[in-house]
């Protein structure tokens, strides 16, 4: 999806797919939608392992398309009016309201919601995708992470690439990190509690991209389906 000329010149050319196990889940197209001056652009996410379909509303509007299942998302980001907006999202199944919350959105600015939680405690987090903070001139990668596993114990999260450390932290459940530079090739990942939380994978990242990884699932859960795993997103290709 191309965005308006005004972000083009410190901003993200969007291209979303989501990765699972490596295999391509959705993209967008070049010729998607064009981020029209004075909007906001929303990305969603259902990253709550009991939640089967997730609706998301706007001051009442819901988001286009049908219902996220599990880990899916919107599959590109969506123009939406800015201002200060009521954010809800409901089980799709019942019409139940999820969680609700208010969120101010800025016009040409790219934001992300992530819904998480279980067992009746869900969340509605937002995060401002702050593209133009990142330069395209590097050539390098940036990774982000999202912390989705509901576990009340802190996971330390480590990413790693060519025998150096980029990432290593404990991240509380909920936590979304802001985009780090890293050279292409291939960068390690793990999450870990000395418990019950355990998973790592390798993915490989290519220069002047931007890349989201999910951190999500159950802690002890039997179904593979929503076990702990890390998945991730490509954004888009940074420009200048």
């Amino acid at each position: 999806m191309m965005i308006r000329k005004s972000l083009f010149r410190k901003g993200i050319i969007v291209l979303s797919s989501v990765f699972m196990m490596g295999i391509l889940f959705t993209a967008c197209k070049k010729n998607d939608d064009v981020v029209q001056p004075d909007l906001a652009a929303l990305m969603a996410f259902n990253l709550s392992p009991d939640q089967q379909g997730v609706r998301v509303a706007l001051s009442g509007n819901l988001l286009p398309g049908g219902p996220l299942s599990y880990s899916s998302f919107t599959g590109r980001y969506l123009n939406v009016y800015p201002g200060n907006r009521i954010v809800e999202s409901f089980d799709a199944s019942t019409n139940n309201t999820i969680d609700s919350s208010a969120y101010n959105f800025k016009a040409d600015k790219f934001y992300s919601l992530f819904v998480v939680g279980a067992n009746g405690n869900y969340k509605n987090i937002v995060t401002e995708d702050n593209y133009d903070s990142l330069t395209a001139s590097s050539g390098k990668s940036y990774i982000r992470y999202i912390n989705a596993i509901p576990d009340s114990s802190l996971a330390t999260v480590k990413f790693t690439a060519g025998g150096n450390n980029l990432v290593n932290t404990t991240a509380a459940f909920g936590k979304v990190s802001s985009f780090i530079p890293v050279t292409p090739g291939d960068v390690n990942i793990s999450v870990d509690n000395d418990g019950s939380v355990n998973a790592n994978r390798s993915i490989t990242v290519a220069g002047q991209k931007a890349y989201t990884v999910l951190i999500m699932g159950l802690p002890n859960q039997t179904d593979s389906l929503k076990a702990v795993q890390i998945k991730f997103i490509e954004n888009g290709t940074v420009t200048d």
